[in-house]
């Protein structure tokens, strides 16, 4: 009997922690997903764009996590987006990592936030993924959660970077997020210098 007494209270409190990463997972992509934009920051401070961030979950039927499709565009031209991009969100060893995956003819999909069905026909295995530039997440507290790329691991040859890192601070209603390109000096050579875009989100 008191042998079973631990299994059964080894296997609650597996549960529980199980449940609670879930928790966390579940509550990081509601709080991820919806319509956002740079507006109030960029009248504030004209260093900053007016930019229109969309953040919608596909393929919701896969089980291995949650996948979004992100899609970024200046507000004046919404329909040109400068980057589309594929999140996967899932929980491993106690920690949340974003993967990120560009899209094969991309173009196909613009606007595809309005009707994820365009995603039906591709997926994950034809996705490219961006090595090194996973964002790993953590909960800082009851209403952030922090994450950031590792190191130099995310490689770039935009604007004469060789590396790459992202940083985001994110809460139930607004993205943080600090895109930053550096040279193989350490030196900065794109993005925001001082500071990460703010995103209010707009829609949910």
């Amino acid at each position: 009997m008191k042998n079973f007494l631990i299994v059964a209270l080894f296997i609650l409190l597996l549960t529980n922690s199980f449940a609670q990463n879930n928790s966390d997972l579940e509550e990081l992509v509601n709080w991820m997903t919806g319509s956002f934009t740079s507006e109030e920051q960029s009248k504030n401070d004209s260093d900053y764009y007016n930019i229109s961030l969309e953040m919608h979950r596909i393929w919701k039927e896969n089980n291995s996590g949650y996948w979004l499709y992100v899609e970024q565009a200046v507000a004046a031209t919404k329909d040109k987006p400068y980057r589309q991009r594929i999140y996967h969100l899932f929980e491993e060893d106690g920690v949340i990592k974003s993967v990120i995956y560009s899209i094969p003819d991309e173009k196909k999909f613009v606007g595809g936030w309005k009707n994820i069905s365009v995603f039906d026909n591709l997926s994950p295995e034809q996705l490219e993924t961006r090595k090194g530039c996973e964002v790993i997440i953590e909960r800082k507290d009851e209403n952030t959660f922090i994450g950031s790329t590792v190191e130099k691991n995310c490689t770039s040859n935009l604007h004469g970077a060789t590396y790459a890192t992202t940083e985001v601070i994110i809460t139930k209603d607004t993205m943080i997020s600090w895109d930053r390109g550096f040279n193989d000096k350490d030196e900065q050579v794109w993005g925001a210098t001082k500071g990460g875009y703010i995103f209010k989100k707009i829609i949910k």
